[in-house]
């Protein structure tokens, strides 16, 4: 390993990879800033530029974008509530009430530290067990997929407030029959389309999550202008949008969660198909969990915990779904599956051999992602204070840029006006909603995992003879099902409990007295 580690380092330090690095993360981070446009989009854009490259070169080159623009995507979260990619939904959830409450700066900064820890430290974990964990990620099927989108879809009670719980599970069933819209993958047949042809492919991940969060946000806004005493809060918080400062106390908070997340994160990473925005989802749920009854109730509304996670959480992933990219030669996420095209484009064939025939490819990358996330950190930090002063500008002016951002951007994905049609009907709807105090996190999170967790869940009857066996046969699968079972019981429980030992209390105060 020690050989290959300086092979890395003689590869990844030379003077025209160090610039691709750079170019890779700088092109990144600012696409990913951009609503509408990802890591996918942004490796797509990339590829006529690699493909004039040596291999080392344009795999280099495609993996600083890939990351740059996950490290890049938590900006338009954060400011204007618009998460233009899946895995920064959850970052969207406290970094936005952080940086309207004046802290943008804060937000950004929280957001940079995580990304940078997440992705460091996944890249150490790339390095040791790239290849153990390859073979373990073998081992997962079908049933273990789908036990695992269960034990995500239970992430549902860290979006619910107390009492809520009813609310976000109805949110949730409503994001999974969205899923369902557009043509059956199995059968090839239409379903849920209305007879309309513009919802043949279902409906777009973007168009649902712009309209939900931004244009939403946009219209309660306009909905409910700002009196007087709400101008003079917000000219106030605008003064300290661009501050940076952590404080201690702060950095001895966010360190556990990083750590615990960066894990979690290249865990599910590994896992062809899991992918960064499970990971963020289930990051951000295990923190709201472990934070106790007091810091959990912070989390939507700026907590410093719940903006650290996701973060930590889709950078370290987007860092593990290397692993089975260069080991098994098996695309983790549709990122990396164009990755896969480009490398057998320049005729390698990824797999268990790559880093025995051709150590310098397989080597290098990994060396270069630690390069990458300090140049991601370098370049950005200077940055965030004028970043933030997006913020600073007013409403009358912002509002109608993120109108205009949020129709654009999904209107150049499909050039469909239907899709506009559609997203404007959304956010009525999603406006309507939030006035009733509907949480719109579970929604997206069933929409998101739906596909998946139906494509298992088939393919595992189908393999199994239509029995339902499967489900305590196999013993991580029903270790999984138990988790998620303990984790959606585990606040009842400790409310419960909390309540027993309250009235016991009391009973024995009355007694003393």
């Amino acid at each position: 390993m020690l050989e290959g580690i300086m092979i890395g380092l003689t590869t990844a330090l030379s003077i025209q990879n160090l610039l691709f690095v750079m170019m890779g993360c700088l092109a990144g981070t600012f696409i990913g800033m951009l609503p509408g446009l990802g890591p996918m989009s942004a490796i797509a854009l990339m590829i006529p530029i690699a493909a004039t490259l040596d291999p080392s070169a344009g795999i280099i080159l495609m993996a600083a974008v890939y990351y740059g623009a996950i490290f890049g995507g938590s900006t338009s979260s954060i400011l204007i509530n618009a998460p233009g990619v899946a895995s920064t939904v959850a970052t969207s959830f406290d970094g936005y009430p952080m940086a309207k409450s004046g802290k943008a700066g804060k937000a950004l900064a929280i957001a940079a530290y995580s990304s940078f820890s997440g992705g460091v430290i996944a890249a150490l974990f790339l390095l040791v067990a790239a290849p153990f964990l390859a073979s373990v990620s073998l081992s997962f099927q079908s049933t273990d997929y789908f036990a695992l989108m269960v034990l995500g879809l239970v992430a549902v009670a860290a979006f619910a407030g107390k009492g809520d719980m009813a609310k976000a599970l109805l949110m949730t069933v409503i994001g999974l029959m969205l899923s369902t819209v557009g043509t059956d993958q199995t059968q090839g047949v239409p379903r849920f389309t209305l007879g309309m042809i513009d919802l043949v492919d279902g409906i777009s991940f973007l168009l649902l999550v712009m309209a939900t969060f931004a244009l939403s946000e946009a219209l309660m806004a306009i909905l409910k202008p700002k009196d007087d005493a709400d101008r003079l809060k917000e000219k106030e918080a605008s003064e300290n949008l661009g501050s940076m400062a952590v404080s201690k106390a702060e950095v001895r908070e966010m360190a556990p969660v990083i750590g615990r997340s960066s894990v979690l994160g290249f865990l599910i990473g590994v896992l062809p198909g899991a992918g960064a925005t499970i990971a963020s989802f289930l990051a951000y749920g295990t923190e709201q969990r472990l934070a106790g009854p007091e810091k959990g109730k912070q989390f939507g509304k700026g907590s410093v915990r719940g903006l650290a996670a996701p973060e930590t959480a889709n950078n370290a992933a987007a860092t593990g779904s290397f692993v089975p990219l260069l080991t098994l030669g098996i695309p983790g996420s549709g990122t990396t599956a164009i990755m896969l095209g480009a490398l057998i484009g320049y005729g390698i064939q990824p797999g268990p051999r790559l880093y025995i025939d051709q150590p310098e490819i397989f080597w290098s990358v990994i060396v270069s992602m630690w390069i990458g996330n300090i140049v991601l950190l370098i370049l950005n930090l200077p940055l965030i204070p004028y970043i933030a002063r997006v913020l600073a500008i007013p409403s009358r002016f912002l509002l109608p840029l993120i109108l205009f951002f949020s129709l654009i951007g999904v209107y150049f994905v499909s050039f469909n006006t239907f899709d506009i049609q559609l997203m404007v009907l959304f956010a009525i709807a999603a406006v309507i909603l939030r006035m009733l105090d509907f949480p719109m996190a579970p929604m997206i999170l069933g929409f998101i995992l739906g596909g998946m967790m139906e494509e298992n869940l088939r393919r595992a009857l189908l393999i199994n003879n239509d029995s339902w066996s499967f489900l305590w046969e196999r013993p991580l699968t029903l270790t999984i099902l138990i988790i998620a079972a303990l984790c959606l019981v585990a606040p009842f429980l400790t409310g419960k409990i909390r309540e027993y030992r309250a009235r016991a209390a009391e009973g024995t105060s009355a007694s003393g007295d």
